[in-house]
């Protein structure tokens, strides 16, 4: 890890990396150190849960078997449409990123921490985010860790996962993106804190 910070009064750090990478347990790792962590996934699923903010948009968009019986976004459906469709995923993200969007603008202008940071999935894939950060952490790790992570924790298909990888940024292009890389491949939980550690420690974290 190679990188130059200057203290500033809050740092926003952009976190990301693919699926099956270990960012959600890297942000976990950051928040222990006092960073304030704004999640955009959890507030995706959040207006997706059961009568949330996007679900009537969703059911007008494309149709009302997208909603389960619960009232939530019926999210094996869409997967399988938004893999076949690249058009249905602009449509969705449509309805879901300005709501996504919102709230992230709410959580942050109630921060009071010394670093903000943004757990984006689809960081490198949206240029926008670049300009409103400080810095980028890429969580980084080879294409057949991230299947094998996939797999066990959630039980998808070796096609299913593909079509997740293909669907985000490649792997060079979110290292492109990136002013500090956590290479979490064949670290122990304790060597990952370290790493994290140090991260921390350069945006006025303990």
């Amino acid at each position: 890890m190679n990188w130059n910070a200057t203290r500033n009064p809050t740092w926003r750090l952009g976190l990301t990396g693919g699926i099956g990478s270990g960012k959600s347990t890297v942000a976990r790792m950051l928040q222990t150190h006092g960073a304030t962590v704004i999640d955009a996934d959890a507030i995706s699923r959040a207006c997706t849960a059961p009568n949330g903010r996007a679900i009537l948009a969703i059911a007008t968009t494309f149709g009302a078997e997208f909603v389960a019986a619960d009232g939530s976004l019926d999210r094996e459906r869409m997967r399988t449409l938004v893999f076949q469709k690249p058009s249905a995923r602009q449509a969705l993200e449509a309805i879901v990123h300005p709501l996504v969007g919102d709230e992230i603008k709410r959580q942050t202008e109630t921060a009071a921490t010394p670093c903000i940071v943004f757990d984006i999935p689809l960081l490198a894939e949206s240029p926008r985010w670049r300009k409103q950060l400080d810095r980028v952490l890429v969580v980084d790790c080879l294409r057949a860790t991230q299947s094998r992570r996939v797999r066990q924790r959630s039980g998808w298909s070796d096609e299913t996962i593909d079509a997740a990888i293909r669907n985000q940024a490649t792997r060079l292009q979110r290292l492109a993106s990136a002013d500090v890389v956590v290479y979490n491949d064949g670290l122990s939980l304790e060597q990952l804190q370290h790493e994290v550690a140090k991260v921390a420690h350069g945006f006025g974290l303990w």
